[in-house]
């Protein structure tokens, strides 16, 4: 869990593809972050097959200061080491807060950047592209625009997204998120003429199906890394008989507790059952309570995935 990290390459040989999970920020029981479990938990998720890791929504950054959120990024991209990717969620309510987290990620040696839109105002799409531009000029690595309206804010149009696509070009990648997922996802790939590199963030529940569609990789938890690497691995492979195998449990698992608070609790009794996490605190207030009934369907739902993987 804890080997040598290797020498540290240049964010330029690394693709952003595969399985990039998204790391959960553990606690003390104090609610002072832990950053001893924090790197424990990047090296964990490396050593499970992981490309890369990503800082973003189930990291809890909408409940960490900003201090906090520069300190965890600063923590991920030293753990990470050189070992791949590390994307660091840089969205906002203002564009120049977002400016100042995206140029803080690059100079702590983030390879890219995620940014949703701002979730407290509506804003038109004139608006909402001068945001995202503000922050690709910020600075000069790649920007995820997340479309994370499964959950939080308001869907970013098709339209809108193509002209990001059109003016950054490379730099530009996507994680579409709003409902209908998988319409929404063809739909993209066809305004951008089957150009647009999409990061799915379904969690696994449309891994499937989206890698179908033409996406470069995953964003799902931390917790379910072992079958997210098998079904991503049986994808690439071809292995229609491991990909049917594995669906089905996992998708079972993901849809038990859906929102943001829901997948918060599910993932971090995960990563105790698993030794990652101490405990399971997540910042309140929550939205979502995993009761003793809940852990014990939990627990079952996993078994049966674990199982599927042997």
């Amino acid at each position: 869990m804890n080997a040598p990290a290797p020498t540290p390459s240049s964010p330029k040989s690394h693709a952003f593809a595969g399985v990039l999970p998204v790391f959960q920020t553990p606690y003390h029981e104090d609610e002072s972050i832990d950053f001893g479990a924090l790197a424990g938990e990047i090296d964990w998720l490396f050593s499970r097959g992981a490309d890369g890791v990503v800082m973003a929504m189930v990291s809890e950054v909408l409940r960490l200061s900003s201090d906090e959120r520069r300190d965890v990024a600063a923590a991920a991209c030293k753990a990470v080491a050189g070992r791949g990717p590390v994307i660091i969620s840089v969205g906002a309510e203002s564009s120049r807060v977002a400016e100042d987290y995206a140029r803080h990620a690059e100079s702590v040696g983030a390879t890219a950047l995620m940014a949703i839109p701002p979730v407290s105002i509506a804003i038109d799409e004139a608006e909402l592209l001068r945001y995202y531009a503000r922050i690709f000029d910020s600075v000069r690595i790649p920007l995820v625009v997340q479309d994370a309206a499964g959950y939080v804010g308001r869907p970013i149009s098709i339209e809108a997204q193509a002209r990001l696509a059109a003016e950054f070009g490379e730099r530009a990648l996507f994680k579409p998120e709003a409902e209908p997922l998988i319409p929404r996802l063809r739909e993209l790939r066809a305004a951008t003429g089957g150009t647009a590199r999409v990061l799915e963030g379904s969690g696994g529940i449309a891994l499937a199906e989206s890698y179908a569609c033409g996406i470069v990789g995953t964003m799902p938890g931390a917790d379910l890394i072992d079958p997210i690497v098998a079904l991503w691995r049986a994808l690439v492979a071809d292995d229609q008989v491991a990909i049917e195998r594995i669906k089905a449990p996992l998708a079972d698992l993901v849809r038990f507790a859906p929102g943001l608070d829901g997948f918060l609790a599910v993932e971090k009794h995960l990563l105790v059952r698993q030794g990652v996490f101490k405990n399971d605190r997540v910042r309140g207030p929550v939205g979502f309570v995993l009761d003793e009934a809940g852990r014990q369907e939990i627990d079952r739902l996993f078994e049966r995935l674990t199982a599927a993987l042997r």
